[in-house]
């Protein structure tokens, strides 16, 4: 079998003839070696980083549930508590354009269960209501209260001219009606020369069935004075506790 005829190349002088043309030759590409990734020992530093996050934090949850257990294995703390012990509502009067004029008569008794513990309360805010509807409020004086004591508030609501539409002034005319008491406070635990920050205290007194003071002829006669020991619902909203010397 006959090879193919290779291409003849000219001569450059014009003579005759031709030579062969060489194969053409591809250039091999370089090879230069590539640097080492970093990513993989970034990786490494990372995970070993989050690793010890890990196990600061939770060496530190563990400390801090050990010492508070021991806290509560060394003074057993408890929360105060609240009791409406005497209650009288003197006046609920409302007009025929449905305004309100009422007075509220009560003590509240605050006791210190701790034996360790010691309070100190801020002014405290008191607020009577009616089926959601305000009937005044006050502010009495703060407090020290110190450990297995029981402390009494005496204090007086009132409210007057405050306008009302015409179906809660309706439920307000009744011969009886619920008045829920809350209250509003912050107070300072002691433990010997540590103490805390203010902690905000919300109370909630249940509701009390109080009867509406009776009129004869143009006077009001107040409803008597009676003892309902209506025991509130007591809460404090600690975020985070932080001792101080």
């Amino acid at each position: 079998m006959a090879e193919p005829a290779l291409p003849l190349v000219k001569p450059m002088n014009g003579g005759g003839g031709g030579v062969p043309a060489p194969p053409s030759i591809k250039p091999r590409p370089v090879y230069r070696p590539q640097p080492p990734s970093k990513a993989p020992r970034r990786r490494g530093r990372l995970c070993t980083c989050c690793l010890w996050i890990t196990f600061v934090v939770s060496a530190l949850i563990l400390l801090a549930a050990i010492a508070g257990g021991i806290f509560y294995l060394l003074y057993r703390p408890h929360r105060p508590t609240f009791t409406v012990s005497t209650f009288r509502l003197s006046a609920l009067n409302v007009t025929a354009s449905n305004q309100l004029a009422s007075r509220l008569d009560l003590s509240i008794t605050a006791r210190n269960p701790n034996r360790k513990l010691v309070f100190s309360y801020d002014p405290i805010s008191i607020s009577a209501s009616s089926n959601g509807v305000a009937i005044g409020n006050v502010s009495v004086l703060g407090f020290v209260q110190g450990t297995k004591n029981n402390t009494v508030l005496k204090t007086t609501v009132t409210t007057s001219g405050q306008r009302l539409d015409s179906p809660t002034a309706s439920d307000l005319k009744k011969s009886n009606v619920p008045i829920e008491i809350d209250m509003e406070t912050k107070v300072i635990i002691k433990i010997g020369a540590l103490k805390t920050k203010k902690i905000p205290i919300g109370v909630s007194c249940s509701a009390i069935n109080a009867a509406v003071p009776k009129t004869k002829g143009k006077k009001a006669v107040p409803a008597p004075e009676f003892s309902p020991d209506a025991s509130c619902d007591v809460k404090m909203k600690i975020k985070i506790w932080k001792w101080t010397v």
